[in-house]
């Protein structure tokens, strides 16, 4: 479980708090990011049927995301945005960082819809208020996989506990599919735009109705 800065409240997503819980604490370290990048990209690539080509990172911290992912696919354009403005202001030149908040979503469309976008421990960071707004922009910004890594009531995950929403995973999957996503499994979500190709046994029969 990491962090989202929703640049609100007393929580301060400065450099102590990325060296406390990224370079000091770990958060699972160098290889369980690696492996997670290359699920999402194997992912995404399986239902393209292409290499994967654009990348976009809501809640992106300091970019963590960026090298693995384009040692993996070094021609792939990676976009990454943030509420935390020491984050963009020390790495968003280099790493294509922006500032930005979860719940500008609802209106914010900085690209094409993407091969791949990534929100990796955000939202159960929000109030069910900002993560309301902002959820139905990332389906429109999704042309291939989201990689929604969100922890629940049930999953008893470690970290930064600060701010964390006690939701059950009943919340977050009537959310993503009233949002347009199917259940692909592994904290991957199939995007509105290929529902149509994927056969019944690829995807999760839905949670709503």
């Amino acid at each position: 479980m990491a962090r989202y800065r929703p640049g609100m409240g007393d929580k301060r997503y400065d450099r102590a708090y990325f060296d406390r819980w990224y370079r000091k604490g770990g958060m699972g370290g160098r290889q369980r990011l690696a492996r997670k990048v290359a699920l999402a990209v194997s992912t995404a690539e399986y239902h393209l049927e292409r290499p994967l080509r654009t990348v976009l990172d809501i809640g992106c911290g300091e970019g963590a995301w960026r090298a693995p992912l384009l040692k993996l696919r070094p021609g792939a354009g990676y976009l990454g945005f943030d509420g935390s403005a020491y984050a963009v202001a020390r790495y968003g030149t280099r790493r294509n960082l922006h500032l930005a908040r979860f719940a500008d979503f609802a209106h914010l469309r900085p690209c094409a819809p993407v091969d791949l976008l990534v929100c990796s421990d955000v939202l159960h960071y929000l109030d069910a208020r900002e993560l309301d707004r902002g959820l139905p922009g990332l389906a429109a910004l999704c042309g291939g996989v989201a990689f929604l890594e969100t922890f629940a009531r049930e999953d008893q995950a470690e970290g930064d506990e600060d701010g964390f929403m006690q939701r059950p995973a009943a919340f977050y999957r009537k959310r993503f599919e009233a949002s347009g996503f199917r259940a692909l499994g592994s904290h991957c979500w199939l995007s509105p735009a290929l529902q149509d190709e994927a056969t019944a046994l690829e995807v999760a029969p839905p949670a709503l109705g």
